[in-house]
């Protein structure tokens, strides 16, 4: 079974907001696949949809971002899933906005959900689909900023970067990682 996480905040004052990134992939994935985040349980909503490739879990923690390993290691430990059969989606400071970064292991880079996974999971090797949204304008503190929706201009971008992300999970559903990342990575 793959898992495919989506991070984020719970609540709609949070609904659209850059830090909600990962949410949004996940949203777009349930109707996509048509799966719908019906189940509710491990402190987050699912959906288990059967693919070509197998089944496909997809998340979204309800802890809040700083708390998102409770959620995912509850789930992978309840059904066994295998560190290298997940891919935890969020957003990042460090690349331009709605630029993708795939990498397989690293460090959480001062992200307090990924902070979180590593602590829970006890391991940082695990499979990250990073989606840029920029720094905050001089001036402006980076909470102030992550939970500030996108801007007009950013729309068409970040709508993109959806896409991009949904067919890049998908092509790891059947694909080593690393031929994603080769394939995605800087879009």
């Amino acid at each position: 079974m793959k898992l495919i996480v989506g991070l984020g905040n719970p609540g709609k004052a949070y609904e659209d907001t850059r830090h909600n990134i990962g949410f949004k992939v996940i949203d777009y994935l349930s109707r996509q696949w048509n799966a719908p985040l019906t189940q509710s349980k491990f402190k987050g909503m699912y959906a288990v949809s059967h693919r070509p490739e197998g089944k496909v879990m997809l998340l979204k923690p309800l802890t809040y971002m700083n708390l998102s390993g409770e959620s995912v290691s509850a789930l992978m430990d309840y059904y066994d899933i295998n560190l290298e059969d997940i891919i935890v989606i969020y957003d990042d400071l460090d690349l331009p906005t709605g630029q993708l970064r795939l990498r397989q292991k690293g460090s959480a880079g001062g992200h307090n959900g990924i902070k979180s996974l590593i602590q829970h999971l006890g391991n940082q090797e695990f499979n990250r689909l990073r989606i840029g949204i920029s720094r905050p304008p001089t001036g402006m503190k980076v909470p102030d900023y992550v939970l500030q929706r996108f801007s007009e201009e950013e729309i068409p971008e970040i709508t993109a970067a959806i896409k991009k992300s949904a067919a890049a999970c998908e092509t790891g559903l059947s694909k080593p990682y690393v031929e994603v990342m080769n394939e995605f990575n800087g879009v």
